[in-house]
């Protein structure tokens, strides 16, 4: 049986190019040299860390860290190369962070190995220098966020506006961009945060993760909202308005999209966006093949339903 390498030389001798032979061949093995990549994700999980109650409601039995953590477990013994982020609103929502202000949320996570996560508004609720205190005790994995400027805050030096990753030969660039906060979140709670504008931050930093990075792949995490009536900042209008942007992992609208959206941006080029509701009852799943010639494509997408059950 040939290997593979012997397998491409005879169809570059077999096509007519016994002079450009080794060149022919490199070629032929780029071409084939394939790379895959899994993307995992969650948002507006608001301290779901027990699954819904079996009280006959509608998410009965959904949601729980325990059943995510398995999920992500095994897929991670599946795939080589998985990201795993959060699109905010970590906290707010359960007695767990009424009492623990979000530490146990931030240590399950951590638990979890998220490599990522944005801001959300209610991640805000218990006060700047208590989300400072859980990031800093707590997580192994930063907040990102490029649009918001934390200068004299109790956040200061606590977020970044992106990171980059690296899965086998790919740079994947990841940045964060968030909702205005002034009458959504109460001014003792937001401070002296100074709100930037999403589309041109977002913009701005991707170029930079495209052109000064030459990452493979540039993700936003955003925390902006899925789409509204009015003209407000959304993701399918950070989408629209954006260059380099591949995709729009989001959160805040709490909305159920049954499989990613395309969105045509600047350059007429698609820009995919994800959401998979709240409470952590979903796990989002997109699978991206790159290579060299064809460039990167979703291959396949998932959302998996987060129960006891999805794990026997």
């Amino acid at each position: 049986m040939l290997n593979r390498k012997e397998f491409l030389k005879q169809v570059t001798f077999t096509t007519g190019a016994v002079i450009a032979g080794p060149s022919m061949l490199r070629a032929a093995e780029e071409y084939l040299d394939v790379q895959q990549l899994t993307i995992l994700h969650t948002n507006d999980t608001h301290s779901r860390l027990d699954p819904f109650p079996m009280d006959g409601g509608r998410n009965q039995g959904l949601g729980g860290i325990t059943a995510r953590s398995s999920i992500i477990k095994r897929i991670r013994q599946e795939e080589e190369h998985v990201l795993l982020f959060d699109a905010g609103d970590i906290f707010q929502g359960t007695p767990y962070f009424n009492i623990y202000k979000g530490e146990p949320e931030i240590k399950a996570m951590t638990a979890m190995q998220y490599d990522a996560c944005t801001i959300g508004n209610h991640d805000f609720d218990a006060g700047m220098e208590n989300l400072a205190t859980q990031l800093d005790r707590h997580a192994n994995f930063p907040m990102l966020v490029c649009n918001y400027d934390f200068t004299g805050t109790p956040m200061e030096y606590k977020t970044q506006p992106y990171r980059i990753f690296k899965k086998g030969k790919l740079k994947i660039g990841v940045f964060g961009a968030s909702i205005e906060g002034r009458g959504l979140i109460p001014d003792n709670l937001f401070g002296g945060t100074k709100y930037l504008d999403p589309v041109q931050h977002s913009n701005e930093t991707a170029y930079k993760l495209k052109r000064n990075e030459s990452c493979d792949m540039i993700i936003c995490l955003s925390h902006l909202g899925y789409k509204y009536s009015d003209d407000k900042v959304s993701d399918e209008i950070l989408a629209k308005e954006s260059e380099y942007i591949d995709l729009i992992i989001g959160g805040h609208t709490h909305t159920f999209l049954n499989a990613p959206v395309k969105v045509k941006n600047k350059k007429g080029n698609d820009v995919i966006i994800n959401q998979v509701g709240w409470a952590g009852i979903i796990l989002g799943r997109m699978d991206f093949e790159f290579t060299k010639f064809s460039g990167k494509k979703l291959i396949k997408s998932d959302n998996i339903s987060v129960s006891k059950k999805t794990n026997e």
